[in-house]
């Protein structure tokens, strides 16, 4: 698993959940139901003072887990062989941008 941090571009449906994404100039479609959750960060080490009233965004990261594929290009069945790339994002909540933290490792099956 290769974690990092890079900004990408997310399209999300009405109910805020990504359904595609553009990154290292390809396009990627969710082909499962994205998981979300949210972590804590190290605010204190990252801002100098939180603004009072200020609690969603500060102390937390929003997380998306997805699963892409990429995006057809015309070609009939161009995606039909590729494996789903599983990443996960990061959504600031103040700001709306997308950061891409993880790319997981594919389960590939054993060969004896």
């Amino acid at each position: 698993m290769g974690m990092f941090s890079e900004s990408v571009d997310v399209l999300c449906s009405p109910e805020g959940q990504p359904v595609s994404l553009t990154w290292g100039g390809r396009s990627y479609d969710v082909c499962a139901e994205p998981m979300r959750w949210y972590e804590r960060r190290q605010w204190w080490a990252e801002d100098s003072r939180a603004p009072l009233g200020s609690g969603p965004g500060i102390v937390d990261h929003e997380i998306w887990r997805v699963q892409v594929l990429p995006a057809p290009d015309g070609a009939a069945g161009s995606n039909a062989t590729e494996e789903p790339l599983t990443l996960d994002l990061s959504r600031h909540i103040r700001s709306g941008r997308w950061r891409l933290l993880r790319i997981h490792d594919a389960l590939r099956p054993r060969t004896a």
